[in-house]
């Protein structure tokens, strides 16, 4: 799976991974995410995106999201953010993600959020 790294001036800026969902399903948030929203057919996990504190709010998260739904052309994404994570969700809304599913994890509420790339 695609792992999406912005370089400049020799340093990482930003990142963004993605992974094979039956590599992750072992993983109790992951398990309780599946449990809350069922995926479609050859559907991976989205994240984490990580943006440089220097580089946020200069679009950088979107260039690093279409690069990745370059890579993988008509198949769904997944994601979960914390429900409290409003920045997380401003900008994941911003990119065209659309909101799916919620669920508990832990006490924490989180949001499982699709697109297809």
């Amino acid at each position: 799976m695609p792992v999406i790294v912005a370089r400049k001036e020799g340093r990482v800026i930003g990142y963004l991974l993605s992974s094979p969902l039956a590599a992750m399903q072992r993983v109790p948030i992951v398990d309780a995410m599946l449990r809350a929203y069922k995926e479609s057919a050859g559907a991976y996990l989205y994240g984490p995106i990580c943006v440089a504190q220097t580089e946020r709010g200069r679009g950088l998260a979107g260039r690093l999201f279409a690069a990745l739904c370059e890579e993988l052309p008509g198949r769904e994404g997944v994601l979960f953010i914390r429900r409290d994570n409003a920045s997380s969700l401003r900008a994941h809304a911003k990119m065209g993600l659309r909101e799916v599913a919620e669920f508990t994890h832990d006490g924490v509420a989180h949001v499982v959020l699709s697109y297809i790339g």
